[in-house]
């Protein structure tokens, strides 16, 4: 994409402290951007550092600071997330875009929506779904997994859940994609277009509400009061930026992990009963987010002298990939025991739709494996990581029978 000149360095951040770190520069080779970022160590990047990248923004790299960062909203708020600043959408998802204690009765509206009795069933559809398409090509040999699984099965069942048309999927994906991956880091045309979107969806379901969390959501109260028309927009916006991407994201990264290891694939064929547990241990290995907060007073942490208004960037990966926090950070175990991994964030703002991605992937996994116990990545393939807010593979070839 096209990015912005480099910022000038600020008076308060070290020289020692500035690294080159592009959150839209693509990645090409393996597809383990994941593995990339965890390099970053072995090459002496600090555990705070400064890029000039994208107007210039402090970088996370540990597990402990990205708690710090996530926990603590009166030093860190929500208020801006995204690099460039000037990329903020107008109308922006909400309530994350909110700090406690406003963000938290909003919150509130949205965590029923999110419940084990609600998300439970849907692993039901998930299994069927991915069954169908997988019946599309098994045949074949082959598949463009991205394609032709990730970017339909989460996407299927989340556009079931809000009662969107499944015929406005690609234009959908197409606003999320340059909203959270632009190809033109100035412009904000796709987020007014989702943003447009949204809202027109907001006032049909005013209008004519059904039965879908979308109605629900327009009839819900914050203090005794209906949802006004901005707000019910921004949690629409919310809505499709999550449920049209990230567990997508998450399938490919899975997916080429598995193929590249038999071992694994074959540990969880013969022993499917752990695939509950891989899952944790994936979703640990193969985080896809970056969040960003906006530092709101001058202070020292962690030994770094922050100004209010710098912005930093918290990638997921900071946690699960350091190598504080666990031994053989890039091995994939699912013996390892996991128990907090910060894929989902931390805090007040941690990821509503954590346990619906684990459903959906536990559901895949138990679909895919008994029929295709052994695929690959097809050979000589560059696989091409679309970087940004969210990183995900541009595609993934894969293959399976007899080899040519």
């Amino acid at each position: 994409m096209t990015t912005l000149q480099p910022a000038p360095i600020p008076d308060h951040v070290p020289p020692e402290l500035v690294r080159h770190y592009d959150i839209y520069q693509r990645l090409h080779g393996d597809g383990d951007f994941q593995g990339w970022f965890a390099s970053l160590h072995d090459q002496g990047y600090p555990d705070l550092f400064w890029t000039t990248a994208n107007g210039g923004h402090w970088v996370v790299t540990r597990g402990a600071i990205l708690s710090d960062v996530l926990t603590q909203p009166q030093r860190f708020s929500s208020r801006v997330q995204i690099v460039p600043r000037e990329r903020s959408m107008a109308t922006p998802p909400f309530p994350i875009s909110l700090d406690p204690p406003e963000h938290t009765k909003y919150r509130a509206v949205l965590n029923g929506a999110f419940s084990p009795k609600v998300v439970t069933p849907l692993g039901e559809e998930a299994g069927i779904l991915t069954n169908q398409l997988i019946d599309g090509f098994i045949e074949r040999g082959e598949c463009e997994f991205m394609g032709e699984v990730s970017r339909i099965l989460p996407i299927t069942i989340f556009m079931r859940m809000v009662g969107i048309p499944y015929e406005h999927r690609d234009k959908l994906l197409a606003l999320v994609d340059e909203m959270i991956r632009p190809t033109q880091v100035e412009a904000n045309d796709a987020g007014a277009g989702l943003a447009d979107y949204a809202r027109d969806t907001v006032r049909q379901r005013r209008a004519s509400p059904g039965d879908d969390l979308l109605s629900r959501l327009c009839q819900a109260t914050v203090d005794g009061e209906l949802l006004n028309e901005d707000q019910l927009t921004g949690m629409t916006v919310l809505l499709l930026l999550g449920g049209l991407d990230t567990v997508a994201s998450v399938l490919g990264f899975t997916m080429n992990q598995l193929a590249r290891q038999p071992e694994k694939r074959r540990q969880l064929v013969e022993n499917p009963e752990l695939i509950p547990k891989a899952v944790e241990e994936l979703l640990r290995r193969f985080p896809v987010s970056s969040l960003g907060r906006i530092v709101t007073a001058e202070m020292d942490f962690h030994g770094v002298q922050l100004r209010k208004d710098d912005m930093v960037i918290t990638p997921t990966m900071a946690h699960g990939l350091d190598d504080r926090e666990f031994e053989h950070r890039t091995a994939v175990d699912f013996s390892r025991k996991v128990v907090f991994h910060g894929s989902f964030g931390n805090g007040p703002h941690r990821c509503l739709g954590s346990m619906l991605a684990r459903v959906e992937l536990r559901a895949f996994l138990q679909a895919w494996l008994p029929r295709i116990p052994d695929f690959r990545v097809k050979a000589g393939v560059d696989l091409v990581v679309d970087t940004g807010m969210v990183v995900a593979l541009h595609s993934l070839p894969l293959e399976w029978g007899s080899e040519s």
